[in-house]
């Protein structure tokens, strides 16, 4: 008697830990997106639900993955600290695989890569690094690698100004309580075709340097390697498919793919 209860009690606490580990598997992948819009990167649209070619991808790989994702929005200087605290499982949102970054997170592969550029109002020059940029009012937008790059090349030589949201700096650049700004070559293209840019350009595209990284990844905690290997798969096919060709085309008319 007492041996067949144990049996049933071990039964049963197998049960209990099976029932556990598939509720764990069946867990959707939670993917981050700044909150805030980044055309043609995210951008949320009026029913709640994100658009754009981060968004796309999302979908793509989970797809390719065959996996249950759901898109979560994080404000960005907390993304980072969400995903240690396992709020997030991934970071997707044109986060560049930087030395300093990886201190901290893992990176998938990268799914895309970027010029940095400058833009300012039509009718300025910026050719000569650093010579153009000194003295002026400088825009940027926080925690990212042309915040680092100006902190570390332009802070002597100019007034930079940090801003927690690309948005802002767009409109203190609109407002002209910015000379200059600097962000994503891609974002910025796009941006300097909307109505409320209509007086500026893309002034110039700024020489590569290490601080700007490694093209763009999916940040994921050092410790899930096994969701790390299943998006670097997933990205890998992506990139070698004509999905990712055709979304290229689309959002930018020009290929992203990482050189890296």
């Amino acid at each position: 008697m007492v041996n067949r209860r144990l049996a049933n009690w071990l039964t049963g606490v197998a049960c209990v830990m099976l029932a556990g580990m598939s509720a764990a598997q069946a867990q959707p992948i939670r993917f981050a997106v700044a909150a805030e819009p980044y055309p043609p990167y995210t951008e949320k649209q009026a029913n709640g639900e994100w658009k754009g070619f981060e968004v796309d991808l999302i979908h793509k790989l989970c797809s390719e993955m065959k996996a249950e994702c759901e898109i979560k929005e994080v404000a960005w200087d907390g993304i980072i600290p969400s995903l240690l605290a396992k709020k997030i499982d991934v970071i997707f949102s044109s986060m560049s695989v930087t030395s300093e970054r990886e201190k901290q997170i893992a990176f998938s592969k990268a799914y895309y890569d970027s010029a940095i550029a400058v833009v300012g109002p039509k009718g300025s020059t910026v050719s000569k690094y650093p010579d153009d940029l000194k003295g002026k009012i400088i825009g940027v937008q926080n925690s990212t690698v042309s915040a680092s790059y100006l902190k570390a090349k332009y802070e002597k030589i100019a007034d930079v100004k940090y801003y927690d949201t690309q948005d802002s700096a767009n409109a203190d650049l609109i407002a002209g309580r910015l000379d200059l700004m600097m962000a994503d070559g891609t974002a910025m293209t796009e941006f300097v075709k909307t109505a409320d840019a209509k007086d500026l350009a893309y002034l110039s595209t700024v020489p590569y340097d290490p601080i700007f990284g490694k093209g763009v990844g999916a940040g994921l905690r050092k410790d899930d390697a096994a969701l790390k290997a299943r998006l670097d798969q997933a990205i890998q096919t992506l990139l070698a498919s004509k999905d990712y060709d055709d979304l290229s085309q689309h959002y930018f008319g020009t290929s992203v793919k990482p050189a890296f």
